[in-house]
C-alpha cells in the first residue's frame, strides 16, 4: 500500500484494472458494481495475430480469391470447349495441311488441323491447380488469425471450385473481417 498524496497517513490501494484487453475473466473486487463488472469482462474476442498481420492476409486473401476466380472462369470456359465443342487453344502453332504460322488458333480435336504450340487450353488447367494451393494459403492465413469455426474455412475453401463463388465470399469476408477488428480492437496482438 502506498500513501495518499493529499493526506500522507492514510494508505492507497493500488488501482485495480478497470479494463481487460486480454479476453481473460477476473475476480470481482468486494463492492464491484455492476458497471465495474461489465469494464472486467470487456476482450472476450482474440486474434491469432496483429492488426496490422491481419489486414496483411487479408490483402493477399483478396488477391487470391480474385486471381483463382478468374482462372476458375477461364477454366469452366477451357471446359465448355474443349469438352463441348472438341476444340483447344494453341500458341504458335503450325496449320497441319499447308504448314503456315498460327500465332492463335483453335486446335479441332478430332481432325489434329494444328500441331505444335502451347497449349493454352492445358496451361489454364495447370495454372489454377497451382495457384488453388496458394488460395487455399491464403484462406487458412485469415482463418488461422482471425480464429474463426472450422465450417467457416470450407465455404473459403469451396470459393476457388465453385465459380464465382469466390468473388462473393471473399467480400463477405473482407467486410466481415474489417468490421470484427473494428468491434474488437483489444482482441489483436500487441507485440
Amino acid at each position: 500500500m502506498t500513501q495518499h498524496p493529499a493526506d500522507p497517513s492514510q494508505p492507497v490501494d493500488p488501482p485495480r484494472p478497470v479494463e481487460r484487453t486480454d479476453g481473460k475473466t477476473v475476480p470481482l473486487p468486494p463492492g464491484a458494481s455492476p458497471e465495474q463488472a461489465a469494464n472486467l469482462r470487456v476482450g472476450r474476442r482474440k486474434f491469432g495475430g496483429t492488426e496490422a498481420q491481419i489486414r496483411g492476409a487479408l490483402t493477399f486473401y483478396k488477391y487470391c480469391a480474385w486471381i483463382s476466380g478468374t482462372f476458375l472462369l477461364l477454366l469452366v470456359a477451357e471446359m465448355i470447349t474443349r469438352y463441348g465443342f472438341g476444340y483447344d487453344l494453341l500458341a504458335s502453332a503450325q496449320n497441319a495441311q499447308t504448314g503456315e504460322h498460327v500465332a492463335l488458333g483453335w486446335l479441332n480435336r478430332e481432325t489434329g488441323n494444328l500441331t505444335g504450340g502451347v497449349n493454352l487450353s492445358t496451361g489454364v488447367l495447370i495454372v489454377h491447380g497451382w495457384f488453388y494451393v496458394v488460395y487455399l494459403l491464403a484462406c487458412f492465413r485469415v482463418w488461422l488469425l482471425m480464429r474463426w469455426p472450422l465450417p467457416q474455412l470450407i465455404v473459403m475453401a469451396l470459393g476457388g471450385v465453385v465459380p464465382f463463388l469466390s468473388f462473393i465470399v471473399e467480400r463477405r469476408i473482407h467486410r466481415e473481417t474489417l468490421a470484427q477488428l473494428r468491434e474488437n480492437p483489444q482482441a489483436t496482438r500487441r507485440y
